[in-house]
């Protein structure tokens, strides 16, 4: 062995023990890393768990001014709406079904432990107090709930082609009845001559294309409004709906995503005049004049993109677009630009979906506005199709009132949903929870089951004795329903 080999293998074998301590050490830090990981995932965020979120939409409700004569008032305006809250946050099939519990001890102890209640009303007294109350009032806890977002940067990881967000934007029903109505009723008449009623609400979520949670801004309501004889439409609300984001958050960068409806002069120049970009479904049949220059790009091998093999979907995709397109006869200065996707299918080109858009179009970006196009169905699926089908019941009648009743609990839900999505994208807790259960519809009937039977001093007993069971968390039960010795 030469001198130099000797000499490596000196230096390398005391390399070794020096490092000997080194490698001992190392599964201390793995364990202690551990420990912090299990620490932090078993604590709850200030501002962006349940009883943070709570806290903030109750100090916007104690800011709402009481339409009651202040001799008169036995049960709290905030009382009243964080009742209502609790309601939806709980998923109650029913007013009255609430109503049957709420003067248990362990209800009235849990009501005032976990959302702050003090008196709960029964479900007659909750529908005269919230009647009258404007949906307008109820817009600052959205917007209460929305900055603690912003601090908590969880809006951050919703940023989206050069840095802004989209904003799906969508209506839905969630009242109709042939009999009962109100002043605020939408008016349907039948052929047979039959009369139906009916309530809907315009809705505008912050989505992504990779995540399932959605944050709503206050939706605004499709009802008739005192004074007016029409019915009021989507297109209206969305004026309304559009120019209250914007003044809420003025230098929020937005891309809206909505339907063809949409797609009309007067409404793509009310978004230009508000700063907001858009990506808008576009159908031949409304515009015949944009499709037929389409056709002749087409024809004349003007339109630029690129072929794409999806391997989730095992198929190939074609994107085409082109700039700077007259929107109509009509508006023939308003220059949109056009982009489509088609589906190759036994060597032929199947259209899928056709949008308009004011953002600059280009190769490398045409995928990424694609997908934000596409995320559009999030405002239906992951938010319509939740709150009707995943425990919230949006379209019961919890009541109906005669003047703005109906609307107030569609916000009170949509609030509840709201910060169930918060804790869906940001409490390590409720990802543990939920992670128990198959369905949101089992996370909610277990939640309903603890709060109604055991005594829970704050939220992260709850959510702990739905993780690791109420006996772990040693939870106290209700036993007022058994016999006591004499």
């Amino acid at each position: 062995m030469s001198r130099r080999s000797g000499l490596r293998k000196a230096r390398n074998g005391s390399y070794n023990r020096k490092s000997l301590g080194i490698i001992n050490i190392f599964p201390i830090l793995i364990i202690a890393l551990s420990c912090l990981l299990i620490v932090m995932s078993s604590t709850l965020r200030k501002h962006l768990s349940a009883p943070g979120l709570l806290k903030t939409v109750r100090q916007s409700f104690t800011g709402i001014a009481d339409h009651r004569q202040s001799g008169s008032i036995e049960i709290p305006l905030a009382d009243a709406l964080m009742s209502g809250l609790a309601v939806f946050a709980l998923k109650y099939p029913s007013l009255l079904k609430f109503d049957e519990q709420r003067n248990e001890p362990v209800i009235r102890s849990n009501l005032q432990h976990l959302y702050g209640v003090d008196q709960a009303p029964c479900d007659t007294q909750l529908r005269e107090i919230a009647d009258p109350v404007r949906p307008a009032s109820l817009y600052p806890a959205y917007t209460a709930l929305f900055r603690q977002l912003q601090k908590g940067g969880v809006l951050e990881q919703y940023r989206f082609l050069d840095g802004h967000y989209l904003v799906s934007m969508d209506g839905t029903g969630h009242f109709a009845s042939s009999r009962i109505n109100c002043p605020e009723c939408c008016i349907k008449e039948q052929r047979n001559g039959e009369v139906g009623y009916y309530h809907q609400l315009l809705a505008a979520v912050i989505v992504h294309p990779d995540r399932q949670t959605v944050f709503p801004f206050a939706p605004e309501a499709i009802v008739k409004e005192d004074g007016r004889t029409k019915n009021d439409c989507e297109r209206n609300a969305a004026k309304r709906l559009l120019a209250r984001i914007r003044e809420t958050h003025p230098k929020l960068p937005l891309i809206v995503v909505q339907d063809a409806l949409f797609a009309t002069g007067p409404h793509i120049n009310l978004l230009k005049s508000l700063g907001i970009h858009f990506i808008i479904v576009v159908k031949e049949r409304d515009h015949r004049t944009l499709f037929d220059t389409i056709q002749k790009k087409y024809d004349d091998d003007e339109m630029r993109g690129y072929s794409y093999y999806d391997e989730e979907k095992k198929a190939t995709f074609v994107l085409r677009f082109v700039l700077d397109i007259p929107l109509n006869k009509s508006h023939p200065d308003l220059l949109v630009n056009y982009l489509e996707q088609t589906k190759i299918v036994d060597g032929e080109e199947q259209i899928l979906s056709t949008w308009i858009t004011d953002l600059k179009l280009d190769e490398k970006n045409c995928h990424d506005v694609m997908r934000g196009g596409r995320a559009r169905w999030k405002v239906e699926n992951e938010t319509f199709n939740t709150l009707k089908t995943q425990g919230y019941h949006l379209e019961h009648n919890y009541g109906h009132g005669q003047q703005h009743l109906a609307t107030v609990f569609a916000l009170l839900m949509m609030l509840a949903f709201f910060i169930d999505q918060i804790q869906e994208s940001s409490c390590q807790l409720f990802h543990q929870a939920r992670r128990r259960f198959r369905s949101r519809t089992s996370l909610w009937d277990r939640m309903r089951s603890l709060f109604t039977s055991y005594y829970v001093d704050d939220w992260m007993l709850f959510w702990q004795a739905i993780i690791r069971g109420h006996k772990a968390a040693k939870l106290c039960p209700d036993d007022s329903d058994l016999p006591h010795p004499v």
